[in-house]
């Protein structure tokens, strides 16, 4: 039992491990690489930006590594030697399989809340007004945190208690229909997301430029989607970061600009954004990532309730009587290192449906300067990093790199494009 606890937790450790080795790796290539200018941001950014970006990423990366060594150690601590006695002193009450499941876990998401916020306030206070991003006040940041917690309390009751309903109505088959319980969830939260929780937390306008919502209409038209409504939200309260998106079922949908992303982009790029959006949507790059998804969930699925039902996870970490939610913890404590060789498989995945995006928008737009001036305006107004490291981005980079995107972009100008 000791060896089989010690080689998890060395391969727990090792994973950790490796992923701060990388981070170490990707600031040494930005010191080394990034005092140049790649092609296609000439004119656009100076030595002052990139030393700026390179300040950024460096603290952004070495705050990242503190919370997670941080974080680490604490969930060793909970695992090794806290544990037990948690579970033993939630079994102490007596209350019924759910409503137990119930406490043990919402007590954890309340501790994960309350050992987190003061990352989050160092981060949002010192990193982020420091580079000119957060715009936040203490006010607003409380009420945030307020609300989120208030929706996570309620989304965790929710799910917790239908699968640890479903885990007793249905012992020897509870891992398909917990599965089929969290793919509801989340396809539910998709489609209710944007027009129940988000207004929580934003105020939505009608976007008032008729020739913006013309040409976004247009576009869209070209790929087959019908146009609701063009609104913005008031993201600036906030932060300076930008974005858009688009939600909707169907070919009916409803466009999301940031009010920041207007502020600093022209009408073309904006447009070329949504462009990109929908060749996600061309693409069914959503419903092809949640299909991989899902499919090494259900795995995972399996997999832990054999692990559970077999008293494997019991004698390896030493627990014996350990109840269900206990074991689900180990569960949790095993997954990043389970997930670990995934990690570049999805990441894989998520860049090249990000290129496919990316030829589409050049397609559909038929303005690759747009679509590459947008590009390089949001890697100067974010302080991207331009230079990652190849591993790194491999790993970590839901995205191309900026300067590789741009770079795309320019060649296929030069070779000429179909336009749709």
């Amino acid at each position: 039992m000791e060896y089989s606890l010690a080689i998890i937790i060395s391969l727990f450790v090792a994973a950790a491990g490796f992923g701060y080795a990388l981070e170490a790796l990707n600031l040494r290539h930005l010191r080394k690489k990034g005092a140049n200018v790649p092609r296609g941001f000439e004119g656009h950014i100076d030595q002052a930006f990139l030393e700026r970006s390179r300040d950024y990423t460096v603290e952004q990366t070495r705050f990242s590594i503190a919370e997670s060594i941080a974080g680490n150690a604490i969930t060793l601590v909970f695992v090794l030697l806290l544990l037990e006695p948690y579970d033993r002193w939630v079994a102490s009450f007596g209350a019924g399989f759910v409503t137990s499941g119930l406490l043990f876990f919402v007590l954890i998401l309340f501790a994960q809340t309350l050992i987190g916020a003061p990352w989050g306030l160092y981060r949002t206070f010192r990193i982020e007004k420091k580079y000119g991003f957060s715009q936040m006040t203490s006010r607003l940041w409380i009420a945030d945190l307020a609300k989120a917690l208030a929706i996570s309390t309620a989304m965790t009751a929710l799910l917790v208690s239908a699968g640890l309903w479903i885990v007793k109505a249905s012992p020897g088959l509870w891992w398909f229909w917990v599965w089929c319980l969290f793919l509801g969830a989340t396809v539910f939260m998709m489609y209710i997301s944007p027009y129940v929780i988000e207004p929580l937390f934003n105020r939505f306008e009608e976007v008032d430029d008729p020739g913006l919502e013309e040409g976004i209409r247009s576009v869209m038209e070209k790929a087959g989607i019908r146009v609701r409504r063009v609104q913005k939200i008031d993201a600036s309260r906030r932060t300076a970061h930008t974005n858009a998106y688009f939600t909707g079922i169907g070919k009916v949908k409803r466009i999301v600009l940031y009010d920041t992303l207007m502020e600093k982009l022209e009408g073309p790029e904006i447009i070329s954004v949504l462009a990109h959006e929908t060749g996600h949507w061309r693409g069914r790059h959503l419903l092809k990532t949640l299909l991989l998804i899902e499919a090494i969930s259900l795995a995972a699925l399996y997999l832990s309730y054999a692990a559970i039902s077999s008293g494997l996870l019991e004698r390896a970490f030493g627990f014996e009587g350990a109840s269900f939610y206990a074991q689900a913890v180990m569960l949790g404590f095993l997954a990043p290192v389970a997930a670990f060789p995934l990690g570049p498989l999805l990441a894989w995945v998520s860049r090249r449906h990000e290129r496919e995006a990316d030829d589409y928008a050049l397609r559909v737009s038929g303005d690759p300067g747009a679509v590459a001036s947008a590009l390089v305006k949001l890697t100067r107004d974010n302080l991207s990093n331009l230079y990652p490291h190849p591993l790194y981005a491999a790993f970590y980079y839901s995205h191309p790199p900026m300067a590789e995107r741009v770079r795309r972009i320019r060649e296929s100008e030069e070779r000429g494009f179909r336009r749709i």
